[in-house]
C-alpha cells in the first residue's frame, strides 16, 4: 500500500528534534510531499532505530551583518544574527518563517539545514568604521541563538564580541545556552565599562517539558546558571520568559521569575506565544501530537488573547496579546517582578565610549 506524507522527510528521522514535519515554505510553487511506496529504500522499520537527521551547515555569503528595524514596539533598532536557522529546534521560534525565503521549510529544515556567518567579524569592522556610523545598542539573540550548538565550533559570536570590545561598543545578548559563560572573559570586561548585557530565556523549570519544546537548548538548571555565572562576573543578568503559552506553561511564570532572580538576575520580561505564518500549523500540529488533551484549550485561549485569529501581528499588542486572559497575565508580572526585586533599577548602556580601533599601517594621531 502506498502511503503519502505531508513532509519532505520521514518523521522517524526527526527524532530529538523540535518539527514533526517539513512542510515545503510558503513561496513555493509547488509541493512537495513524501511517498512510502513499500520498496526499500536503505532502512526498513524492523531494522531497529534509523539514523537521525543530520544538521547541514552552508555558508552564508552575506556582504552586511547589521541588520536595522523601524519596529515601534522593539526596544533596538540594529541586531546582529550570526547564523540562519537554529540548531535548538524550538518549535515555536518565531524566526521558523524566515527559512521559506531560502526556498527551505520553516518546520525541519529550520533547525537543520544552518547558515553560518563566517566572516561576521570582518564585515562588523568594516560596518564600523564608516565614516557616518552612529553607536546604538547592537542586539543579539533576536531572531536566532547566537549560542546554538554550532557556536561551540565556529565561535563566530565570540569574534563579533571581540570587535565590539575593541570598537567599545554596546551589546545586548538572549539567549538559551549557558555557552554564554565562555565567553565571560568579554562580557565581564565590557560590562565593567557599561558595555554589556544579557538575559536567559527560561520558558519552563519543567525539564521533561522543555525537552519537548526546545529539545537541543540547554536544561533550565543549567540557563539558571548560566544567570548566577554572568551575575558573579558583573554582567547585568535577566531572564525572559518567553514564549508564555496559555495553559502549557503560563502557569510557571512566577517561579521562573523567581528562580532567576534567586541566581542573580536583575531584570526580566516576557512575550506571549506568537503564531505568524507556517509556525501555526507545526506548532498546532505539536500539541496535538504532544499534549493531545491539552490542544483544543491552548489554541482557544491563544485566540481570546489574539482577537479571535491564531494570531495578530498588530503593533505595541503582538508581544502581549489583548483581553482578560491577557490583561492577567501583565498583572502577573508586574506583581511578580515587585515580589522578586526585579525591573527596578536601570542602568543605560555606554553609548559614548564608542571608538575606532587603529589598525597596522593607519597614520596615528597628533592629539
Amino acid at each position: 500500500m502506498t502511503v503519502v506524507l505531508n513532509s519532505t522527510i520521514r518523521p522517524e528521522l526527526l527524532r530529538g528534534r523540535g518539527a514533526l514535519s517539513n512542510h515545503v515554505g510558503r513561496y513555493e510553487k509547488q509541493a512537495r510531499v513524501l511517498v512510502d511506496d513499500g520498496w526499500d529504500d536503505g532502512w526498513r522499520a524492523e531494522d531497529g532505530v534509523p539514523p537521525p537527521l543530520r544538521t547541514e551547515v552552508i555558508i552564508d555569503a552575506t556582504r552586511s551583518i547589521i541588520a536595522r528595524n523601524s519596529s515601534p514596539d522593539i526596544s533596538f533598532d540594529r541586531s546582529i544574527n550570526p547564523y540562519r536557522g537554529c540548531e535548538h529546534g524550538c518549535i515555536y521560534c518565531f524566526a521558523r518563517p524566515t527559512h521559506a525565503y531560502l526556498g527551505m521549510s520553516p518546520g525541519a529544515d529550520f533547525e537543520s539545514r544552518l547558515f553560518a556567518k563566517p566572516n561576521a567579524a570582518d564585515l562588523l569592522a568594516k560596518e564600523l568604521r564608516a565614516p557616518g556610523y552612529v553607536p546604538r545598542v547592537i542586539a543579539m539573540g533576536t531572531n536566532t541563538d547566537p549560542y546554538q550548538p554550532l557556536e561551540k565550533k565556529m565561535r563566530i559570536t565570540r569574534s563579533i564580541l571581540e570587535v565590539l570590545r575593541d570598537f567599545q561598543h554596546p551589546v545586548a545578548i538572549v539567549t538559551k545556552s549557558p555557552l554564554i559563560l565562555r565567553d565571560l572573559d568579554i562580557l565581564s570586561e565590557m560590562a565593567a565599562m557599561g558595555l554589556a548585557k544579557a538575559a536567559l530565556s527560561v520558558t519552563s523549570l519543567d525539564r521533561k517539558l522543555a525537552r519537548e519544546m526546545e529539545p537541543r537548548a540547554g536544561t533550565p538548571a543549567r540557563r539558571l546558571q548560566a544567570i548566577a555565572g554572568l551575575a558573579q562576573a558583573g554582567v547585568p543578568a535577566g531572564v525572559m520568559f518567553a514564549p508564555a503559552i496559555p495553559a502549557l506553561n503560563d502557569h510557571e511564570m512566577e517561579a521562573v521569575l523567581e528562580a532567576a532572580a534567586a541566581a542573580g538576575a536583575r531584570s526580566a520580561g516576557y512575550v506571549l506565544l506568537r503564531l505568524p505564518l507556517e509556525i501555526k500549523d507545526l506548532f498546532r500540529e505539536w500539541l496535538e501530537a504532544k499534549v493531545p488533551g491539552r490542544a483544543r484549550h491552548v489554541m482557544a485561549l491563544i485566540r481570546q488573547m489574539r482577537g479571535g485569529k491564531d494570531y495578530d501581528s498588530q503593533w505595541n499588542t503582538r508581544m502581549r496579546g489583548t483581553g482578560p486572559y491577557a490583561q492577567m497575565m501583565r498583572q502577573r508580572f508586574q506583581l511578580a517582578t515587585k515580589k522578586f526585586g526585579l525591573n527596578q533599577e536601570h542602568r543605560p548602556m555606554a553609548i559614548n565610549n564608542f571608538r575606532r580601533p587603529p589598525r597596522i599601517g593607519d597614520q596615528l594621531s597628533l592629539l
